[in-house]
């Protein structure tokens, strides 16, 4: 396993990051993972030399947290691991139970921390942009669980390249501790982050850590131009359905072609194209079989050539924003 500084800062993780959505309540989504068939994904994953862990407070209404730290306490001392999660969606049916007000994300980060069972995180994100709360009130909320131990570095999620940009202009100008994390939607079918995002994370020494890799399964080469393909997951996610379209296809036709030339899963090679971007920290797997973290880790050995990279992008085709809310 390699590993990289995240950003700017000191801390170094993975370059994979396993993402805890898929273990938690079956309830919640038909294709979620209860703890018992989980807990040997976060084991292996420790095995294989991930140290870096995603989750969020509202993945399976905090089960996800409770199935993430348990499996941690268990199979790894707590300096060895670096834990990822989230604030911003609704845990609860109260008003104040969701956003990014003060009130909430006070009250949040002593909740994961619970769940955790740890006594810090060490990267927290806002999961999305919070339209009804000032921007300043939420930044200055986040420098205080820092300041605090709480939390030991921040990031952001899904969300404008301008409002990124002015969250760090006013953590500077304040003096406020600033965002050192990007975690934004990104594969080879949705590639809208190249025109500012992407560019204002590498100026700024950003980390990108993107999720949906593989675009919700669908450059695992299981969809057709015919159906939204026989997984679970494919059947329930509406999200998925948003990368269909004739460009996505004849990238998932090049991306074939070139994991049959490379001895390759076609789930390998999209995975191994965000491996060879080299302003790419980590991106977020999710594995419900074993066989997706072991092909995975197997992507780190993929190198492109600038001809290949070329030829997996030239079909794209630009698409409206997906993600942000």
């Amino acid at each position: 396993m390699d590993y990289v500084n995240l950003g700017r800062t000191g801390l170094k993780v993975s370059k994979i990051c396993l993402g805890a959505m898929t273990y938690g309540d079956p309830k919640w989504r038909d294709w979620v993972l209860p703890e018992e068939a989980g807990r040997p994904f976060i084991q292996r994953a420790l095995d294989l030399g991930i140290n870096f862990f995603d989750t969020s407070d509202m993945y399976s209404v905090g089960t996800s947290e409770e199935i993430l730290g348990r499996a941690l306490r268990d199979f790894a001392a707590r300096h060895k691991v670096v834990i990822a999660t989230k604030v911003y969606w609704p845990t609860g049916e109260d008003p104040n139970e969701r956003g990014l007000s003060r009130k909430h994300v006070m009250a949040a980060v002593d909740a994961s921390l619970r769940r955790l069972e740890t006594d810090y995180i060490d990267l927290y994100y806002i999961h999305r942009w919070d339209y009804e709360t000032p921007i300043e009130e939420t930044l200055e909320t986040l420098n205080d669980l820092v300041r605090a131990g709480k939390v030991r570095y921040l990031g952001a999620s899904s969300m404008f390249a301008w409002q990124f940009a002015k969250s760090l202009c006013l953590a500077d100008r304040h003096g406020w501790s600033r965002f050192v994390a990007m975690q934004n939607h990104y594969n080879l079918v949705y590639r809208e982050e190249e025109r500012e995002m992407i560019p204002l994370c590498m100026d700024e020494g950003i980390a990108i850590v993107p999720w949906s890799p593989l675009g919700r399964g669908f450059l695992s080469g299981n969809r057709t131009r015919e159906d939204y393909g026989d997984t679970v997951r494919a059947k329930s996610d509406e999200m998925s359905r948003a990368y269909y379209g004739e460009a996505s296809f004849q990238i998932l036709d090049r991306v074939a072609a070139l994991a049959k030339e490379k001895s390759a899963s076609p789930a390998q090679v999209a995975l191994a194209w965000i491996f060879n971007k080299p302003f790419v920290t980590a991106p977020i797997i999710g594995a419900s079989k074993m066989k997706h973290l072991e092909e995975a880790v197997a992507a780190l050995e993929i190198r492109f050539t600038p001809a290949e990279m070329a030829s997996l992008e030239e079909p794209y085709a630009p698409r409206s924003i997906q993600g942000h809310s």
